[in-house]
């Protein structure tokens, strides 16, 4: 075992890592390794689309229900509102996809053996992201406040109280909704014989993402509407939101599995947080800018399908390590980081599964941007040049993050650490950025070029 395992994480070796789960790894060296629920190409095809496209619609609703909202008063009034957009969005869709895949995971290698055993780790689980949602929500809105600070030199009180109470009111409520929508998912899928990994993760994502946008949007309305003549509202809300933090702790103590993650799954978290708020500075800088109107429509589509893809493609790997060896072993090292063509060439069934997701990029977006299109009452595409610049800012985007999470997540492997609870922030973090800085860059050069968009 390699000496980094040394500071492995004590997810990785508490009781998952029992009897059964050593004999697969033995097995596994000796060929034999099993690879998880056993598919064809059509079947996984199959299965990745219809969530890749459903979370794809739900993407564009996303990009439209923002380009509606940027005209209300509030996001008129306090711009740093679309600084938090990504934040919130961002961490909300870490929290979902990290229980996706740490469920998925549970499911597929059958280690919760009664009823009562999984309802325990269910409610473990929902406590501790609400939990995670509230202090996140509170980190959201510090960061959000110091870089519009930075930013524009000052920060009036009224906007830092709005931000605040906006912040904690999103990520909580739309926590404890998608949490629900996710268990609910992921159980359905198991029922009907479908493999959760495929699934779960786009679903939980971009539908998650379009619950918030409209929670975040409403709740900063009815703030900004209130503020002035009931400011004590915004306190006492978030008064409550803190209160309960001792309770989620106190539940999410009870399973074995959430109170590891109650001490050791911050990290990845808040660093996602801090890349994303990256992201929404360069979309609130871009807003403002005449020669990049228009980005806010398209950078949630961009963003929601790499980070769909990218999140399928880690719980995959997540998987297949989960089932087939111990914490510390990786058969051949993570070659995409020294070549990142192997993750799509490779001989492994998610290396093919990649090439699949990438491929899916093309289609996909060409179909979401003709429906963005028709949306605005566009009678024709939108133009060729921007049709390419679009998709290969897309194109790019989708096959960097692939190539990370393969690299990333046998890494965090190869150090010991779980990669469905550590990987999956920092690619969709890393998604948003990548995605929101190449689609500027797209919308540059063709102003540079003279395109007009349309």
């Amino acid at each position: 075992m390699s000496p980094e395992c040394n500071e492995s994480d004590p997810l990785l070796s508490n009781e998952l890592w029992n009897g059964s789960r050593l004999n697969r790894s033995m097995t596994a060296k000796s060929g034999e390794g099993s690879s998880g629920p056993t598919e064809s190409v059509c079947s996984m095809v199959l299965q990745i689309l219809v969530p890749f496209v459903l979370a794809g619609l739900g993407t564009v609703s996303v990009g439209m229900l923002l380009d509606f909202v940027q005209s209300w008063d509030v996001f008129q009034d306090i711009t740093e509102i679309l600084i938090l957009v990504p934040a919130v969005l961002g961490m909300k869709g870490n929290l979902e996809m990290t229980l996706a895949s740490r469920l998925s995971t549970v499911v597929n290698t059958g280690e919760i053996e009664s009823t009562r055993d999984m309802w325990m780790l269910i409610g473990g689980n929902l406590a501790l992201k609400q939990l995670q949602a509230t202090v996140l929500g509170l980190l959201a809105f510090l960061i959000v406040t110091i870089l519009a600070w930075i930013a524009d030199g000052e920060m009036p009180l009224s906007h830092i109280v709005l931000l605040c109470s906006t912040s904690l009111s999103t990520a909580f409520v739309a926590s404890l909704l998608q949490g629900i929508v996710v268990v609910g998912v992921i159980m359905g899928s198991k029922r009907i014989g479908i493999n959760p990994d495929n699934v779960a993760t786009p679903l939980a994502g971009s539908f998650g993402d379009l619950i918030t946008l409209a929670l975040l949007a409403s709740f900063s309305q009815w703030f900004y509407s209130i503020m002035d003549f009931y400011p004590h509202v915004l306190y006492l809300m978030d008064l409550l939101y803190m209160s309960l933090i001792p309770v989620w702790m106190m539940i999410s103590s009870k399973h074995p599995a959430s109170q590891i993650l109650l001490r050791t799954g911050w990290e990845p978290l808040i660093t996602a947080m801090v890349i994303s708020s990256a992201g929404g500075l360069i979309l609130d800088k871009a807003v403002s800018d005449p020669i990049l109107i228009g980005i806010v429509i398209y950078a949630p589509v961009i963003n929601g399908v790499g980070g769909n893809l990218v999140s399928i493609h880690s719980s995959r790997i997540s998987t297949h390590l989960h089932l087939n060896y111990s914490p510390g072993e990786v058969p051949d090292g993570p070659r995409s980081c020294l070549n990142p063509c192997y993750t799509f060439f490779g001989s492994g069934a998610n290396h093919r599964s990649a090439l699949v997701l990438l491929i899916l990029v093309l289609p996909g977006q060409l179909v979401f941007l003709h429906i963005i299109h028709l949306i605005k009452g566009g009678l024709t595409l939108p133009s060729a040049l921007f049709t390419v610049f679009f998709l290969l800012a897309s194109t790019i985007q989708v096959f960097l993050l692939l190539s990370l999470a393969d690299c990333i997540v046998h890494c965090l492997w190869r150090r010991g650490k779980d990669p469905d609870s550590y990987s999956i922030p920092y690619l969709t973090a890393l998604g948003d950025l990548l995605g929101t800085a190449l689609l500027s860059l797209a919308f540059f050069l063709l102003w540079c070029i003279g395109d007009s968009l349309k």
